[in-house]
């Protein structure tokens, strides 16, 4: 099918800011969709005016009502990253629709900072938690986020000082490319600016001396998170995760995710990984969204249930792991689910479970570890090792 629908990048600048190509297609179309602020920056134009649907989820039907027609939706940036090009692109066929990239927020936050892209983190927090920044909180990082308003540079600056990176640099850049362009530098334990609504942050992170190091590789420290001291610990869940493997984008359950130590690490492990804890306890389950939200993987799905009953409904997962309420019946439930190429781990610290992996592991075959560890504590004057329990490991691919 001819190509009916064309997805516009628009800057500060408006139409001048166009290729001359562009400008014809938007100066030609029939119906041009897009905020308030983009119709305002594309002038006068004898085209039908469409502003957001609400709910914004209603934007396929509402272009797809007017396929046959000239159709622009005019998106700020590149449209394409991070933008509506992409929603669009996943519901109407490639063949109908032809983007045309402006250059974006990113390319001009790095050209003012004087950053090369290749070295930076480029994230969002427009219209999504912003929480989920804190997982890339790191010495030295340098950070381009789209920020969800007037007030969302002040909360960053928040936890970065509650993490020990006050001293980092902060640059709010609005109205890129345009004539009100403008600029707010200063440091986060200071930051008192009030900006314009639709920013872009650059952060340098400075850490102090005693700032919380939290990497994306798996093994956070224990009392980093809220637990009753059921939980897998540090030494076990490094070697569980990397049995898991976390991947770009992949869904993990977690079976039994008690404080949800595994399934944090989990999303904290790859981008835009996803993960669905099951825990039948509501304070479990509390202490697991205290710990998503304070470790920036807000987005961590809880649900109330006992396996295999609450499986119902849930995604087919890339992996799984069973870290509560073992057995065959939950195994067979979780199996069944799983992805080809998906992953299954099991822990169990009890003779009853370990007895279930040694079965399930001569029936289905796999890895089975004994993981055994030690850690130093007082001994009177002196110091002396003290063991965790052990724990038993069966892991497998679906293939």
């Amino acid at each position: 099918m001819k190509p009916w629908l064309h997805i516009v990048g628009i800057g500060e600048d408006g139409l001048d800011g166009l290729t001359p190509a562009t400008r014809a297609v938007v100066e030609a179309a029939e119906v041009i969709v897009g905020g308030m602020r983009h119709h305002a920056l594309a002038g006068l134009l004898r085209a039908e005016r469409v502003s957001w649907p609400s709910p914004f989820d209603a934007l396929i039907d509402t272009l797809k009502a007017n396929r046959g027609k000239r159709v622009v939706v005019l998106a700020s940036g590149d449209p394409l990253w991070y933008s509506v090009g992409a929603k669009i692109g996943r519901k109407i066929d490639p063949s109908e629709v032809v983007y045309h990239p402006q250059v974006g927020a990113f390319q001009l936050a790095a050209a003012r900072m004087g950053w090369s892209m290749a070295d930076l983190e480029t994230l969002t927090v427009h219209g999504r938690p912003v929480e989920q920044m804190i997982a890339y909180i790191q010495p030295d990082q340098r950070l381009l986020i789209l920020t969800t308003g007037e007030e969302t540079p002040a909360q960053i600056a928040a936890f970065l000082t509650e993490r020990g990176f006050g001293k980092s640099r902060m640059t709010v850049l609005a109205h890129m490319g345009g004539e009100d362009e403008a600029r707010f530098d200063g440091v986060a334990e200071s930051w008192t600016h009030v900006v314009p609504p639709f920013n872009t942050l650059a952060v340098e992170c400075v850490a102090a001396p005693d700032a919380a190091l939290l990497p994306r590789v798996p093994g956070l420290a224990d009392d980093l998170f809220q637990h009753d001291g059921t939980m897998t610990k540090q030494e076990v869940r490094a070697v569980t995760l990397a049995k898991l493997m976390p991947m770009r984008g992949a869904l993990l359950w977690d079976i039994g995710c008690g404080c949800g130590s595994v399934a944090v690490e989990w999303m904290r492990g790859a981008r835009y990984a996803r993960a669905v804890g099951i825990e039948p306890r509501a304070d479990r389950r509390a202490m697991a969204a205290a710990n998503a939200l304070a470790l920036g993987v807000p987005k961590l799905e809880l649900v109330d249930g006992r396996v295999p009953e609450a499986l119902d409904g849930l995604e087919a997962p890339d992996a799984i792991f069973i870290g509560g309420g073992l057995s065959r019946e939950v195994f067979a439930a979780a199996w069944e689910a799983l992805r080809p190429l998906g992953r299954l781990v099991a822990n169990a610290v009890t003779l009853e479970s370990e007895a279930v992996l040694i079965a399930l592991h001569r029936e289905f075959g796999g890895d089975l570890v004994k993981i055994a560890a030690s850690r130093v504590e007082p001994l009177g004057p002196l110091s002396s090792w003290k063991p965790l329990r052990p724990v038993t490991q069966w892991s497998l691919i679906k293939r």
